[in-house]
This record gives structure tokens, sequence and C-alpha cells, in this order.
């Protein structure tokens, strides 16, 4: 079981950083082939939005790989903290990079939706309570 536990905590930590290495690769791709065609501006946004996205799903397998090797491997306080810290982090991390694509917080998506499909002369509903 250790000797598993171990070989996918190292597999998922390779494909975090093959992860992230490719969507840079090919988020600078796309970028290069597109930079002559569309608005500057917004070329740049999809480009950072496609870095974005490629570096979280990358953080999703590192702490997988992560939580294998702190509750499996080395159960110990310091681990479990250790790994409390690196959650903490993903956390913002994810939380600003989701910002930086949506240009808003995640939980403004419903509102902003339901602000986009209302027709102008209706008035806004009341909120939910």
């Amino acid at each position: 079981m250790q000797d598993l536990a171990h070989f996918a905590s190292e597999a998922l930590e390779t494909a975090s950083f093959a992860v992230i290495l490719g969507s840079v690769a090919i988020a600078t791709v796309l970028f290069l082939m597109h930079l002559g065609r569309e608005d500057f501006e917004a070329n740049y946004r999809a480009y950072r939005a496609n870095l974005g996205r490629g570096i979280l799903l990358g953080l999703e397998l590192l702490i997988a790989g992560d939580i294998i090797k702190s509750v499996v491997l080395d159960p110990t306080l310091q681990s479990m903290l250790v790994l409390g810290g690196i959650v903490i982090i993903r956390t913002f991390l994810s939380l600003s990079l989701d910002v930086e694509i949506n240009g808003h917080w995640p939980w403004e998506t419903t509102r902003l939706a339901l602000t986009q499909t209302r027709p102008p002369d209706e008035p806004p509903a009341p909120p939910a309570q």
C-alpha cells in the first residue's frame, strides 16, 4: 500500500508539472497564432485566461499528490499542518486566478447571469431570503 501511494503521489506531481508546462506552451502558441488576426487586448485576455486555467488544473493535481503523501505516507501533525497551509495558499490562488480570468468573484456568477438575461425595462428581482 505504501509503495502504491508513493507511486501515485509522484505520478500526480509529475502530471501537475506536465499540465502546467503544457498549458503554458499551448496558450503561448494560440496567442502567437492569433496575434495579427484579432484585437490585441482580447487576445491578451484570452492568453491570460488560458494560462490561469492551466495553472489551476496543475495546482489541483499537485494538491491531490500532496494529500496522498500527507495522509497515507506521512500522517504526522507537521505534515497535516503543511498540507493545510498548501490548501489555503492554493485556495487563495484559485480565487485570485478566477477573478483575473472572469473579472468577478465566483459567487457573483449567478447574479451576473441573471442581470445579463433580463430585458432592460424589467426591474431587478428582489434578493432571495
